[in-house]
């Protein structure tokens, strides 16, 4: 039996999907039908509402932030796909804003964090996460990945992918408190601005695609 959170993301996901917006969401994209044959080039994990609807209810998520993750991925492929600008990405950044609004309602409601629980961690300062953002341009590609596989691991929804640039960006919002301080931990140890503020030149910089 789904727990309370889980039946909750339901009716959030069920509400969207009857949206008369929703339309263009609602199913995969027929993309042969419509000769977007570049389609499977540029978006590498299609996902709809539909199939994030029979997720749900086949209990296949194991949190609610896993389910957000698949929904949030819908949006993504929508603006990844049309052009910045085009009443399809306006559509799709609109529904975005709307879900994380409702979304946030419901994750407070219930309390649940994304792979963690029990911790009461207060949520990172706008601050500390211009912080972070700036310290992943000091770290090596190594400490990198070490910084994406965790999060892969802890707090998958905080990754996107983007397929057309073949490159993986980091959404600092969507990583849980808990998972932020540990990240955040290693990030200032690998930029060495852990000890007593001084830093250490790292070789191999990489932008972080946030």
């Amino acid at each position: 039996m789904s727990s309370p959170a889980e039946q909750a993301m339901a009716k959030l996901v069920a509400s969207f999907y009857a949206k008369a917006d929703a339309e263009p969401f609602r199913e995969p994209v027929d993309w042969q039908s419509l000769g977007l044959f570049d389609y499977p080039q540029l978006i590498k994990k299609p996902m709809d509402l539909g199939l994030v609807k029979k997720n749900l209810t086949a209990g296949k998520y194991k949190s609610i932030h896993e389910a957000a993750a698949d929904v949030r991925l819908i949006w993504k492929n929508c603006m990844t796909y049309n052009a910045d600008g085009s009443d399809f990405y306006l559509l799709a950044e609109d529904m975005g804003k709307a879900f994380e609004e409702k979304f946030k309602k419901i994750v407070a409601e219930f309390g649940e964090q994304p792979e963690e629980g029990g911790e009461d961690i207060e949520d990172p300062t706008p601050e500390e996460k211009r912080t972070f953002a700036k310290l992943l341009y000091k770290i090596s590609k190594e400490d990198l990945g070490v910084v994406i596989t965790d999060l892969d691991n802890k707090c998958p929804s905080a990754l996107v992918k983007n397929s057309a640039e073949d490159e993986v960006e980091i959404n600092v919002d969507s990583i849980n408190p808990k998972v932020f301080v540990e990240v955040m931990k290693f990030v200032k140890e690998s930029s060495g601005v852990g000890d007593g503020g001084k830093k250490k030149k790292v070789a191999g910089k990489k932008r972080p695609a946030s």
